[in-house]
Parts: C-alpha cells; sequence; structure tokens
C-alpha cells in the first residue's frame, strides 16, 4: 500500500510551497516516484508541484468533497507511486470561515502524519513551545517531524534543535535562508510556472537545498498507509457527451478530478486554444470555459475571431456553453483591463467585467441551481477574482451562501443554454 504525509506549517508564509517542491524534486532526482497534491481548492499551487514530481498534481479540499471523495482521490493519485506527498494550505488549523476544511482535517481523515514547516526567522527557543502547542492541540492530528526554515547560522541551528528536543519531536533537517528560493507573485497568488524564468533552474537549487540539508529518508520513514475509502464516490456528471475544453494560459484553472469523473462516465473530451484563435469542435455538444486569467490576454482574445465564431456557433447548434470565473469574463460583452481599457469578448452574455478597480472576493460558496447544469441541485465551489461584472437583468445562474450559510447576492447569468459565474464548482454539497 503507498503511503503517504502532509507538509504543513503554523501559518502561511512559513516556506512549506518552496520546501514541498524542493522535496519532491530531490526524490524524483533519487528515483522515487512522488505523487503531489495540494489541500484546499488552489489552482497554482498545483501547478508547480506537478512540475517538480514530473506527475499531474490534484487538489484535496476537506471542505468541499466528500470523505468518500477525499479518500478515493488519494488512493487514486498515490496508485502507482512510492509515496503521496500533500502540501497543505494556510496555517495547520485555518479552515473556511465556519472553522472547517483545515489541514489537520485533511490529515486526521486520510490518518497521515504532518511534516510540521517552522519559518524560524527571528526566533530561538520559543520553537519549542510552538511546536508542543500545535502537536498536543488536538488528538488525531500528529505531526510526525519539524523541518526549521530560513535559519541564520550554524550556531542558530542548534540553539533550534536543542531547544525542539524537549518536544520529543524529530528535527529532519534547517534550511538557511536562501534568496535564490523565492517565486514572483501577482494578485491571484503565485504567477503560473512557465511564467517564471529557468524555473528548471529553480527546481535544481531546490532539490540540491532540501538533499544537503533535509534527512530524506527518514522523512520518507515517517510515512503512514493512506486510509481507504469505505464508499465509493460519485463524480458530477459531464456537461455532454462530448465536451470542448479551452485549455491554455488564458483558461488555466482545471480541477483533474472532474475531468477525469467525465472520462470515466464516457465522455470525449477535446481541447481548443482560445488564444491560438482555436474555436470548440464541431461535434462537441457543451463547451468548458474555465478560469484562468483573461484579464493579461484581452487583446489577443479580444482578435480571437475564429474563437469568437465559433462559440456563436455551438450557441446556435444547442450546445450547452459554460463559464466559470475568467471563463465567464469571456462569455461576456467586454472586459475593461487595469489600464481602463475595454477589450471585447465573445458577447454571448450582456455581461461587463472590469478590473482596473481591484477589489479581491475570496471564499467558499454553496451554491444552489434551479437545473440549468446537468448536476444536483446543491453544490459547493469557491470565488477568487479581483475583477468586478455588472450585468443586465438576466436569469442568475446560481442562488449562493458563504461557508457560513449568510446568504449572498445571485450569482452569475443564464440565457438560454449559455451560462456562467465567477464560482468554481469543485463538487456536490
Amino acid at each position: 500500500m503507498t503511503k503517504g504525509l502532509i507538509i504543513a506549517a503554523p501559518r502561511s508564509g512559513s516556506g512549506k510551497t518552496v520546501i514541498t517542491l524542493g522535496i519532491l524534486a530531490a526524490l524524483r532526482q533519487r528515483g522515487v516516484i512522488v505523487a503531489p497534491a495540494k489541500t484546499g481548492p488552489d489552482y497554482i499551487d498545483p501547478a508547480f508541484l506537478g512540475r517538480a514530481a514530473m506527475r499531474e498534481a490534484i487538489n484535496l479540499d476537506p471542505w468541499s468533497m466528500s470523505p468518500a471523495r477525499l479518500k478515493s482521490l488519494a488512493q487514486t493519485q498515490a496508485t502507482g507511486a512510492d509515496l503521496l506527498i500533500i502540501e497543505g494550505v494556510m496555517g495547520l488549523f485555518d479552515g473556511a470561515a465556519d472553522g472547517f476544511g483545515s489541514t489537520a482535517d485533511l490529515a486526521e481523515l486520510l490518518s497521515l502524519p504532518l511534516v510540521f514547516v517552522v519559518d524560524a526567522d527571528r526566533q530561538s527557543q520559543s520553537v519549542a513551545p510552538l511546536v508542543a502547542g500545535f502537536a498536543n492541540w488536538r488528538p488525531g492530528v500528529r505531526i510526525a517531524g519539524v523541518v526549521l526554515n530560513r535559519v541564520a547560522s550554524t550556531r542558530h541551528e542548534r540553539m533550534l534543535v536543542d531547544a525542539l528536543g524537549a518536544t520529543g519531536i524529530p528535527c529532519l533537517g534547517a534550511i538557511p535562508r536562501n534568496t535564490d528560493l523565492v517565486i514572483p507573485e501577482r494578485h491571484l497568488g503565485l504567477v503560473l510556472p512557465g511564467e517564471v524564468g529557468a524555473f528548471g533552474a529553480f527546481l535544481d537549487i531546490a532539490a540540491d537545498t532540501m538533499g544537503k540539508y533535509l534527512d530524506l529518508d527518514r522523512l520518507r520513514q515517517l510515512a503512514a498507509p493512506i486510509a481507504a475509502p469505505e464508499q465509493a464516490a460519485r463524480s458530477l456528471a459531464p456537461l455532454g457527451q462530448h465536451i470542448a475544453i479551452a485549455r491554455d494560459d488564458a483558461f488555466a484553472f482545471l480541477y483533474p478530478h472532474l475531468l477525469d469523473g467525465w472520462r470515466s462516465m464516457g465522455a470525449e473530451l477535446s481541447f481548443f486554444s482560445p488564444l491560438a484563435n482555436q474555436g470548440p469542435a464541431l461535434a462537441a455538444d457543451a463547451v468548458f470555459l474555465p478560469g484562468g486569467y483573461p484579464e493579461l490576454h484581452a487583446p489577443s482574445l479580444a482578435a480571437a475571431a475564429n474563437f469568437k465564431a465559433g462559440l456563436g456557433a455551438a450557441r446556435d447548434r444547442g450546445a450547452l456553453i459554460y463559464g466559470e470565473c475568467g471563463g465567464f469574463m469571456v462569455l461576456g460583452e467586454t472586459l475593461i483591463d487595469k489600464t481602463g481599457q475595454g477589450h471585447s469578448m465573445a458577447g454571448l452574455l450582456p455581461v461587463t467585467t472590469r478590473i482596473d478597480r481591484p477589489k479581491r472576493v475570496l471564499g467558499y460558496r454553496r451554491l444552489l441551481h434551479a437545473g440549468a447544469l446537468p448536476w444536483p441541485g446543491k453544490l459547493n465551489g469557491h470565488e477568487f477574482h479581483y475583477s468586478s461584472a455588472r450585468q443586465s437583468r438576466l436569469q442568475p445562474l446560481f442562488a449562493a451562501t458563504d461557508a457560513r450559510g449568510q446568504a449572498m447576492p445571485p450569482m452569475g447569468a443564464v440565457i438560454g443554454r449559455v451560462m456562467g459565474s465567477y464560482a468554481h464548482v469543485i463538487d456536490a454539497a
């Protein structure tokens, strides 16, 4: 049975993403087959994790997904691998506004141990009560080892390790401060891997660093068998029998578990690039425009006449056309970029979106729809964007609440079989 472990931290910004990337790359270079995963709904970290492991990463979201779904996905992802490594999200016990969905929740559900990344900058002996507090906070959540990050010197390392001795939790290594181990960010988080110059060289540095300063053999020994699912998880139904899916730098936010589920139900998937001015396959009875960064490519999308004509033709032949977040923006009439310049989009929904007045909207959503999609009426998803939408009075796609169940304004728009919203759908509720 494949074993797994989770890389966690006391808070965001501790360095767990870079350390996870380095561990994945270092183990892969040693011939270990590593399967990567990310806790939560994040799209960008999995793209980095997949590059480091040379194996597609998945999302394991303990707020949006059922226990059966999580266990099934973890086991499937681990199949054929020597080790499943899951990067946590935020701080160990940080979840949604209702208190659920944390890295700790996932660790307890999957019965997996934690490797705890502690940013040691500007502290020494205080590391011991910090680690002890997290380790003893919740029964069923086990911190099996500690990685010290951003250590200033050999003397600093010795003070930290000596203090940790009182906790009984082994220190797996100490990573020195290194300005080369930084990934650029933008308004939705990290940039995508293809936008990082010399990303291969970055991974080499990260792998060399982890290989030099971490006890990777001991880390592997800490892994535990993944909890088996007690029942099968039912996937969301395909949007159609042949689904044409936009996929390029403007439409990069796709959940692999949805695509795998559609394939398992017999749907044919084809992919096209709007940035290359490609339209959806003529045989497609459904078109999916996922989220991404259309605001960074608005001039190219505005000039993509074949793409827009293909969407119009798909609508005219009765195909279901569905857009999420960035895809919803592109289904609209106009996208106003950060400079205030407007760009003509597909025009299938009377919606104008703009990002020149950025305001972050972030959170999990419980969604209710009345049959416009071939999915259960109740869905779980999330919303994360800096743009805003202005639209005519249209039938909304979703009624929505936040994670605490507080009512929110209706989301999205529907005209016939063309529909979209800012929500990213993850699973049935």
